[in-house]
Order: structure tokens, then sequence, then C-alpha cells
């Protein structure tokens, strides 16, 4: 901004009367900031209830299926042997459970290794420390039984090889393998659990060294070898097998930890003879608590929607205030400002068009009746309703109560009517449920299906609030070029004056000198 030098001639204040002249520009200016100011802060109230809305949108979209309930909970009698959680496709009802055999991975623990000299052993040792001599010597790791993967593979050492060779070679070949130099032993196991993972270490036959090497590094006949098993069980008189210890069965989820029957042979096993009194008992139930607490919780969701939605809309009035400038804001006080501030934000969405569809279009989907085997249920079927215009809070007259719910003040003395219908036929209430929630799911997705003004998912225009604010940003652009043309204007205007005065008292000062001799 240039620096003028006014008035020095004819003493007024030109910085006072161009402001006045330029007012009128001021004023439009500050106008449209003002609408700006409004409009950002209804853009951010919109953003923070869309988000609330998309989170209860993706909530209730899980309601629509018998996944988004819990409809079956199970217990076991021994959780040391078994642990069971049920979906909801399980049978309600008791089984009985017998755990032959949990699946282990094949495991070898190598004997004690030393040096001829009794030294320390590394991984780095030599294996001629331990007393072998050949250049080169093979042993193999394979497969331990017929039903085992995999192939065998040839693992080659010699002398100068080190612990650490003959521990890479042995991961090469599928194993995990470690040796803990603390205890001078390795330590094997095969990569899966089960029967079909197990694996041997066994001496080449064709090479006369072979034995002598395993025995130098343990893992010859010393060596301690468990061997890889798979979990079988015995639920209701059938047999099942696993690599692991986690067991799928007709929406029962089992993970073995113990055996409950000791058997010789696996194969054989005759399951009608396992005496039942070492059994787990698996007992399963509709989970009524559960879903009653799912709707619970959907209710309290829809309830804080619908009571800020409804809140926003019936809001006072702000006709009087506009956001503060600058210079009112230097003469309050900060609380002074934000409960100023505060009055407009909380109006910005009185009466919005907008918010009245998406209200009008979930409280509708929740009154709905719903068709259930040729019967018609509502919400109030189940005991659940609203509390009426009348006995309702201020702003809450949309918000559904249980009858029954004991953390309700308003109905907690009424007759549960939701947890009845739930033990008796909880397959009616989930499928009401379902269809409620779907009705709800469907109309809050036609409200924020994309088009020319809102983008998808928005429930709001944000597409013609974004393109407004920008509109703003470019006029208040505008009109600041046209105070600053019009400053330059009238300042040029009162230069000339200042000018003008200046050469008439110049000439009136040379006059009066003239005269004066």
């Amino acid at each position: 901004m240039p620096i003028r030098m006014t008035g020095m001639v004819s003493g007024l204040d030109t910085d006072s009367i161009v402001k006045e002249l330029v007012s009128a520009y001021s004023t439009k200016k500050e106008k449209y900031e003002k609408e700006q100011t409004k409009l950002g802060w209804k853009q951010e109230i919109w953003k923070s209830l869309n988000k609330e809305v998309n989170s209860f949108y993706k909530s209730v979209g899980n309601l629509r299926f018998d996944s988004g309930y819990n409809t079956k909970k199970t217990t076991s009698s021994d959780s040391t042997k078994a642990t069971v959680s049920a979906s909801g496709n399980a049978t309600v009802g008791t089984q009985k459970l017998h755990v032959l055999s949990t699946a282990q991975s094949g495991y070898l623990t190598g004997a004690e290794i030393k040096t001829a000299a009794n030294e320390k052993v590394t991984t780095s040792t030599k294996l001629s420390d331990l007393g072998v001599t050949a250049d080169e010597i093979t042993f193999n790791v394979g497969p331990a039984n017929n039903s085992a993967s995999g192939t065998t593979k040839q693992i080659k050492v010699g002398k100068d090889s080190t612990i650490s060779d003959v521990v890479n070679q042995l991961k090469d070949a599928g194993l995990n393998a470690n040796f803990d130099a603390g205890n001078r032993r390795f330590y094997l196991s095969s990569s899966d659990s089960g029967y079909a993972t197990d694996f041997n270490i066994t001496a080449d036959s064709s090479d006369t060294n072979s034995t002598t090497l395993l025995n130098a590094l343990g893992l010859g006949k010393t060596a301690k070898k468990i061997d890889g098993s798979d979990a079988v069980i015995v639920l209701n008189g059938v047999k099942y097998t696993s690599t692991t210890n986690n067991f799928s069965i007709n929406g029962l989820s089992i993970s073995v930890n113990g055996v409950t029957d000791k058997v010789d042979d696996l194969e054989k096993v005759d399951v009608d003879a396992l005496d039942d009194s070492k059994a787990v008992s698996i007992s399963t139930t509709t989970d009524t608590q559960g879903i009653y607490d799912k709707i619970k919780d959907f209710l309290t969701s829809y309830n804080n929607i619908i009571n800020k939605m409804t809140k926003l809309y019936n809001a006072d009035s702000a006709k009087n205030y506009e956001p503060l400038t600058d210079d009112e804001k230097s003469q309050m006080s900060d609380s002074e400002v934000e409960k100023w501030e505060t009055k407009i934000k909380d109006s910005l969405l009185r009466r919005d068009s907008n918010l009245s569809t998406i209200m009008n279009a979930m409280t509708t989907s929740m009154t709905k009746a719903i068709s259930i085997n040729g019967k018609n249920f509502s919400l109030s079927s189940f005991g659940i309703s609203t509390l009426g215009y009348m006995n309702a809070a201020e702003n809450e007259q949309n918000a559904y109560h249980i009858d029954g719910d004991e953390d309700d003040e308003n109905t907690s003395g009424n007759k549960d009517k939701l947890m009845a219908a739930l033990s008796s036929d909880p397959d009616t209430v989930i499928d009401f449920m379902k269809q409620l929630s779907t009705n709800l799911y469907t109309a809050i997705d036609k409200q924020m299906q994309s088009n020319s003004l809102r983008s998808r998912y928005s429930i709001y225009n944000d597409k013609e609030m974004t393109s407004q604010y920008t509109s703003y940003t470019k006029t208040i652009a505008e009109w600041e070029t046209k105070i600053s043309d019009k400053e330059d204007y009238y300042y040029k205007k009162f230069s000339k004056m200042e000018t003008a005065l200046s050469k008439l008292n110049s000439q009136t000062s040379s006059l009066s000198g003239m005269f004066s001799s």
C-alpha cells in the first residue's frame, strides 16, 4: 500500500473523508464477507452431521443381515479341553465333544554336542571341531510317513562347514531350525502342524560317514523326536480331523486344547464305545440379551442423530445477528464473542429443506408396518415407541424408548415386551429388525445419491455450497479492487487540490510581499 501524505496544506483529515466516500463499497464487501463466514460455519455443521449419518448408515447396513445380530451363545463345560463360539447358524441344544488328539508339529530336540576339547560350541564352530574329517558328507530331510507331504532333500556339509551352515541348509529344506549355543543343541520343527507335515532326519545309506555326522550333530538316535499329529475330535458320534486345533462345524467354532479320551489307534477308534462321562458338553442357546442389546444400541444411535437434527431444525432464529467485524470483536469480551457466534451457528440449519427431507425420510421409514408371515408388525408391537409431543423433552419427540428398559427413566416401569418377544419368538423379532433396518438403510441411501448439487454419500448440497463459497471469494476480491480503485481516485483528487492550494498560497505570499514593500 502506498504511503500518502495528505491534508498537509488544507489541514483536512483526508483519510477519514476518503473512508466515508468509499463506505458504501466497504459496506457491500463486508456484507459478502459475513455471508461467506456464515456459509463456512454452515458447511462445518453439515460436514459434522454428515459424518455421523454416514457412520450410522453403515451400522444400519450390517443389521439387514442375520450376521448383524448376536443370535447364539455357547459354553464349554471344560475350557481346558476345548473353547467354543457360535454363529447364528449353530443348533440350539447340548452336544458331546470328545478330543482324541490335538494337532502337533513334528519336533526334534537334538542331543548335546561337544568338541574334542570340550570347548564352547557356537554357530561359527566348524564341524571339524566335532570330529568330522570328510570334505563332503550328506544326510536326508524327508517326510516321516507315507501321508506326509514334500520330497526328501539332501543336506551336504563337510569338515569346513559351520554349525550356521547346517542351520541354513535345514531351513532351506523347509524346517524351522535353530541352534541354541547355551544348551549346545539343535531344535527343529516342521513348518506346520499336522500328521502330513511331519519329518524325519535320516542318514544317507550311500555315505558311510553320514551316521557319524548325525551323531556328531546330535541329530542321530540320541535326539528326541515328537511326531507331528492331527487334531481328532468326535462330535455327536462323528469323527473329524484337522491339521490345526481349530474346527468349524455347523455354526460352531471349536478350538481344542487337551485330550479327553486316550486311545491307542486313532484310525480304528470305535466312536460309539467312547465314555460320554469324559466328554466336554457344549451348550448353545439363543442369546436374547445380546439381541436386546443390539436393538437398544441401534435405537440409541438413531435417537442421538434424530434429536440432533430436530434441535437444529427447530433452533431459535438469529435474524438480527451477523458475524462480527474485527472492530466489533475488539469492543467485546471473548465470552461475549463466543456467545454471539454460537447464537448464529445454532440457527444456520433452522427450517433447512435438506435437513427436513432427511429427517422425514428417516422418521417415515421407522413407522412403516412390516409384514412377517402374513401378520403386520411395528416397533410398538415390541414395546418400542416415542413419548409423543406432549410428554417428550424438547426436540426429542422423534426419539424411541423401550418399555421396561432399566436405563430409561421414562419407560423403566413398563412391561418389558421386547425381552418377552425375544424369549418366546426371537426369529420374528430378528426378521422385523432386518426389514426395518433395510427400510431405513434404503431411505438414507436415497438421500445420499450424487447429483449436480451433491456428492455421493452426502445428505446436503456440498457441491453447491463449495461453489457458493468460491463465488463469495471471487466477489469479495472484486469489491476489494473497487474499493482500492475508488480510494486511488479520491486521493488523486485531493492531491490535486493540495497542489492547487499550495500554488495559491505561494502566489498569495508573493503578492503580499510586493504590497508590503
